[in-house]
């Protein structure tokens, strides 16, 4: 099957690419962001071993990532739309491969963290644009079944990160969980650079003050609940964190209602559609993805199970994805994405609440099993129909940033679900032995599943049958 892709310029005759290869040179680039998220879970324990690290720093080190990530993908989109989609794609594939490196090369927490909020920033242009370039590539009467294929590699890399990173860090080092991205990267520029053909949207002017005001907002949040915990959460610095953030977060709205070419434009939130959808992202992100950070780390600190047997044992939650998804993108279109969505969240919900009553130091594995294939069926039906109804609910003109604010606000669900979920952790709990970590990851997982619940009930709010505007 082949499509045709936009011409490079207005002289340029149209070139014809399989389906295929547009997937591969979006889809693998992608692959490595989304990979990124999780394939350093499974390694926290060691790390937090070989680097003297804190649980902070080992928030930091996930947070980094998605708070840089989220803090630029509106910023990515708008300067795709300026100075070439294709271009900006690729650009940020060359930072995401140098920024690995950096990250094998750490010695310090400070270092990692560093390193990997420039990750972040690299997967800030890779993420939505991959989206944008494969939607634009494809025919109307494919798109929601490519997009099922791009959810499904998405999948791939939520499956594969953790049992990659335990494989990576029981064979080798846990350096090695980033350096396996350097080749990757080497090897996709040319390829990325060849199918893909450059494309622009509006000439928008940037909204400088907007990534300001937001990103600092969402970083002194972030930092404020993170150390809440430690620090108490009457202290002069959590207080002026979480303070401090609201009021940026305030004055970013307020700047974006006023200004000409916003960052985040707040008119696509009229839309019921776009609302609920962003609604339920970021609930399912906060739920979720907090809660994986420290079920991850479970088989190790309480259980006694090497990085690689760890990751294995996640494998009937992870690899759910990989195959729901694509089937998801199949048949949203039949049975509809709010039946869908609703289903997955609910599902989540029930799994999450399933881990939390019978987790214990000695729960045996098959005890777990069902409760995980639940809760990976139930991201396999989130996935695909989510990326659908966000490319519906906005225009031709307006689907880049419609991509970059949904990914936006779900990075930003991860940063928080990790600082939220970590707190409720430090509040009960501790890494001093399995008995303490046990008793803080059961309120923390209560807690995910809760928001889980209320992400089920957002998604009930999107309308029956979603049209493309």
């Amino acid at each position: 099957m082949t499509s045709t892709l936009a011409p490079a310029s207005p002289d340029a005759p149209p070139r014809r690419r399989p389906i295929a290869a547009v997937l591969a040179a979006v889809g693998i680039p992608m692959f490595m962001v989304t990979l990124d998220n999780l394939v350093v879970t499974n390694a926290l324990p060691v790390i937090r071993t070989e680097l003297n690290a804190s649980l902070a720093d080992l928030q930091w080190f996930v947070n980094a990532y998605t708070l840089s990530f989220a803090s630029l993908l509106l910023t990515a989109a708008a300067l795709g739309d300026r100075l070439g989609r294709r271009r900006l794609f690729v650009a940020g594939i060359a930072l995401f491969t140098a920024a690995s490196a950096a990250c094998a090369l750490a010695t310090e927490p400070w270092m990692l963290t560093a390193a990997r909020a420039v990750q972040g920033f690299g997967a800030a242009a890779v993420m939505p644009l991959s989206l944008t370039l494969l939607s634009a590539a494809v025919p109307e009467k494919m798109r929601s079944a490519a997009i099922g294929i791009w959810g499904g590699i998405s999948g791939l890399g939520v499956a594969v990160g953790p049992v990659v990173g335990g494989a990576v860090v029981d064979g080798l080092s846990w350096q090695w969980i980033f350096w396996l991205n350097v080749p990757i990267g080497l090897a996709v520029l040319p390829f990325a650079s060849r199918v893909l053909d450059e494309s622009f949207g509006g000439a928008r002017k940037l909204d400088i003050l907007g990534l300001v005001l937001s990103a600092g907002g969402v970083l002194a949040l972030v930092w404020g609940v993170v150390h809440g915990a430690d620090d108490g959460w009457t202290s002069a610095g959590v207080l002026a964190g979480l303070i401090g953030g609201a009021a940026l977060l305030a004055a970013f709205v307020a700047w974006e209602l006023r200004v000409a070419q916003p960052m985040l434009p707040l008119r696509l939130f009229g839309s019921r559609t776009f609302a609920a959808i962003n609604a339920t992202a970021f609930l399912f992100a906060v739920g979720v993805f907090g809660s994986i950070f420290l079920l991850a780390q479970f088989f190790q600190v309480v259980q006694g199970y090497s990085p690689f047997e760890a990751g294995v044992r996640t494998l009937p939650w992870t690899m759910a994805p990989m195959v729901v998804a694509p089937l998801a993108g199949l048949v949203v279109d039949r049975i509809g994405a709010r039946t869908l969505i609703v289903a997955g969240q609910a599902m989540l919900a029930a799994a999450l609440a399933w881990i939390a009553l019978i987790t214990a130091t000695d729960v045996s594995y098959p005890a777990i099993v069902p409760a995980f294939v639940l809760a990976g069926v139930g991201m396999g039906l989130t996935f695909a129909p989510s990326s659908t109804v966000v490319m519906a609910s906005a225009s031709a003109a307006d689907q880049g940033m419609a991509s970059g604010a949904n990914n936006t606000i779900r990075e930003v669900g991860v940063a928080m679900g990790v600082a939220v979920l970590a707190s409720v952790f430090a509040e009960y709990g501790s890494y001093v032995s399995p008995a303490a970590y046990v008793d803080g990851l059961i309120p923390a997982i209560w807690t995910g599943s809760a928001v889980v619940a209320a992400a089920a009930v957002a998604a009930a709010m999107l309308p029956r049958r979603i049209t493309a505007r």
